[in-house]
């Protein structure tokens, strides 16, 4: 999981009394700050709409400015922004402020004093305010503030402590500040899934339903819902299946893309490029696989062996965003190192799919997959852009794979190896190109006011259609298909596909028979497996690979630490839930795994919680 959430909040809090603050009567007051630079240039522009939504919002808008002046571009911006510090000690830092931004470019050295005398400041105090350490370190203070928010270029806006990233015009951010009942609803859901373990919790909340509903007089309801046969064709046809068969062959395909896409990243851009680097979460996966499926089978020699699988996998959703909420207890490179074992594990997991759960097999389909593998490959090596073509492919991939008996959502894997990327873009031309695109909107809208025209909008001008074309052609070149569709699909696999599939396979009725013949052994393999199994294979293979010098250990982690994280690596996946499903297609035993893996996942989460609290800080470096 990414911590862009974590990083899109303003570090140090907006504070009425140290920063600058203009409006705003009531303690519900929306705050909107903003880091600026006096001589940029789009500063300028949208100080033009913050003044426009202050005088729409009145005393419900506060807006503060903080200090950003980019010296290496704008050569002068440094002292401007003393400039402005120097006469906020005599009271005056907003006139000084208007001042500056109201002066035609270029402002230098040369008209500071004639601005400080036009607001009638003490110039002697003002002179030796402006070159005092004090001011200095006042303007110093918020540039150090903006860099630790990865603030990249002015203005960058923060609505009520969380970065704005929408457009600039005026009814963009009158919505963002004014928060209409929709925009509320959205804010809200973005605020949540920035949170680390977001997409664990909505997944939790799936099972637990599922649980309630198996478990409760809905439970007939229930079973009749995700036994539904739904498709095309007679009863029994290829494309008729269950809504539970569906929700898994059909809708996890789009989950499997995902992974497939995290795969190939990691592998040119991650933490997966440098082979040592990598070495120690593949040696640990292997490890992570072995461990648990050793114990599940020394419990289970006999019939109920083939659920070894079952506590083979990793809900890596619920241990980052655990790791995130310890902060300091787990430093970067664990959290690396878990995410980097994470791919490898999803690759084990689809491979033991693949190799060990295959269905009623009928090769002659494998043809048909085979030559859809090659369109992909065609496709790819045609560079064809578009999305569509992909996604019709792959359709005739799943649907060969899936009457071939394979694990037809592996077809989601086999479309991200073959999605398009391109390389990056150089910024020249792009940027070229939009700002010819505005610079005519912006032409446009002066003559619209220059002709006093009110039944015309800009919106209605030839131009507009032009406009949006060139500037839709920017944006999306700075995006790859792969990246495009990684972007589009991530949303709905955490809250939709995966809550959906843990929904129809997690409702297992907690009354199952646990005594019958072989099910206490499968319970407890299973549980035994995830957590301890798990961070002991995981543990002791990476141990043997760092000692035999084969690969590297990560920087600044303690054994602790890294044995918690192990052991939060034992939290069950839905693969896990899957392969119940795919081991024991019949009787009671899938029903007796699933609890297993929510009792081991539950144990493992104790244990690595309480590993990593009782461990030392990360060592943080200093500069």
């Amino acid at each position: 999981m990414s911590e862009e959430g974590a990083e899109r909040r303003l570090l140090r809090p907006f504070d009425r009394e140290r920063d600058h603050a203009r409006g705003g009567a009531g303690e519900d007051a929306i705050d909107v700050v903003v880091y600026g630079d006096y001589l940029c240039p789009y500063c300028r522009r949208l100080r033009r709409v913050l003044e426009r939504l202050r005088r729409t919002l009145g005393s419900r808008m506060v807006y503060g400015f903080r200090q950003f002046p980019n010296e290496r571009i704008h050569p002068g911006s440094t002292l401007l922004a003393r400039a402005a510090e120097a006469a906020g000690d005599q009271g005056k830092f907003w006139e000084m402020h208007d001042a500056i931004y109201e002066h035609e470019l270029p402002v230098g050295e040369a008209q500071v004093p004639q601005m400080a005398g036009q607001l009638q400041l003490d110039m002697p105090r003002f002179e030796r305010d402006l070159a005092s350490p004090e001011t200095a370190a006042r303007v110093d203070e918020d540039l150090a503030d903006g860099h630790a928010n990865d603030v990249k270029a002015t203005p960058t806006i923060y609505v009520d402590g969380v970065r704005y990233d929408g457009a600039w015009d005026f009814h963009a951010m009158l919505e963002a500040v004014d928060k209409p009942v929709g925009a509320r609803v959205r804010n809200t859901a973005r605020a949540f899934a920035s949170l680390p373990a977001s997409a664990g919790i909505v997944l939790l909340i799936a099972a637990v339903a599922a649980l309630a509903c198996a478990n409760t007089p809905l439970a007939s309801l229930y079973q009749s819902f995700v036994d539904t046969p739904l498709g095309i064709g007679p009863p029994k046809s290829a494309l008729v299946l269950s809504v539970s068969d569906w929700l898994s062959d059909g809708l996890l395909s789009v989950f499997f893309l995902l992974v497939g896409l995290e795969i190939r990243r990691e592998m040119t851009s991650g933490a997966l490029t440098d082979w040592r680097a990598a070495l120690l979460p593949v040696v640990a996966a292997i490890g992570g696989t072995l461990g648990p499926a050793a114990i599940y089978l020394a419990l289970n020699p006999g019939h109920t062996a083939p659920g070894w699988s079952i506590p083979t996998a990793t809900n890596i959703a619920f241990a980052l965003g655990i790791l995130a909420v310890l902060g300091k207890r787990a430093g970067a490179g664990l959290k690396v190192f878990v995410a980097a074992y994470s791919v490898m594990d999803d690759i084990l997991s689809i491979l033991i799919l693949a190799i060990f759960y295959p269905r009623d097999f009928h090769p002659v389909w494998l043809i048909g997959a085979a030559l859809a593998v090659g369109a992909l490959a065609t496709l790819n090596r045609w560079r064809v852009y578009t999305i569509w073509p992909y996604l019709v492919v792959t359709a005739a991939l799943w649907l060969s794979l899936h009457i071939a008996g394979v694990e037809a959502a592996l077809a989601g894997v086999l479309l991200a190896v073959f999605l398009p990327t391109r390389p990056t873009p150089s910024a020249a031309p792009l940027l070229a190109q939009a700002a010819t695109a505005l610079s005519e909107l912006e032409h446009a809208e002066k003559e619209l006011r220059r002709k006093g025209d009110e039944t015309r909008r800009l919106d209605q001008e030839p131009v507009w259609e032009w406009a949006s074309r060139n500037l839709s052609a920017a944006a999306d070149r700075l995006l790859s298909p792969a990246e495009s569709v990684e972007r589009a699909v991530a949303p709905w696999s955490n809250y939709l596909v995966l809550p959906l599939f843990a929904f129809s396979a997690a409702g297992i009725p907690l009354a199952a028979n646990v005594f019958v013949k072989g099910g206490p052994g499968v319970l407890a393999g299973v549980i035994l497996g995830l957590a301890i199994g798990k961070p002991l294979g995981i543990g002791l293979a990476s141990f043997a690979a760092v000692k035999a010098k084969i690969a590297l250990a990560p920087e600044g982690v303690t054994l602790t630490a890294f044995m918690g994280a192990a052991c939060l690596c034992g939290f069950g996946d839905t693969f896990s839930l899957l392969m119940a499903d795919q081991a024991f297609p019949h009787g009671p035993y899938a029903a007796i795994a699933k609890i297993g893996v929510l009792g081991g996942s539950v144990l493992s989460a104790a244990l690595g919680v309480t590993i990593l609290y009782l461990s030392p800080r990360a060592a943080t470096k200093t500069k």
